[in-house]
């Protein structure tokens, strides 16, 4: 069972304020959201798979690319 593993496929966008939040939430005082610490693991997994993934993440332009996709995520509201 040790073996299997999971892919999960996102957008760029996705994957783009996904990885601004776990940014967030590591930098943040986490004994309040993260009661266990095996969660940990997955965390540190993923935010360093995004941060490979996504040079966007060094361009200068960043916030601006960052609330673009936040933009094109978000509810369309009538």
């Amino acid at each position: 069972m040790g073996d299997n593993q999971v892919t999960i496929r996102l957008t760029a966008d996705e994957a783009l304020v996904l990885s601004d939040w776990l940014e967030k939430l590591q930098m943040t005082d986490l004994g309040r959201v993260v009661d266990d610490p095996a969660i940990w693991a997955p965390i540190h997994r993923i935010a360093g798979t995004l941060d490979k993934a996504l040079p966007e993440l060094f361009a200068p332009d960043y916030d601006q690319r960052l609330e673009a996709a936040r933009q094109r995520l978000r509810p369309k509201t009538d």
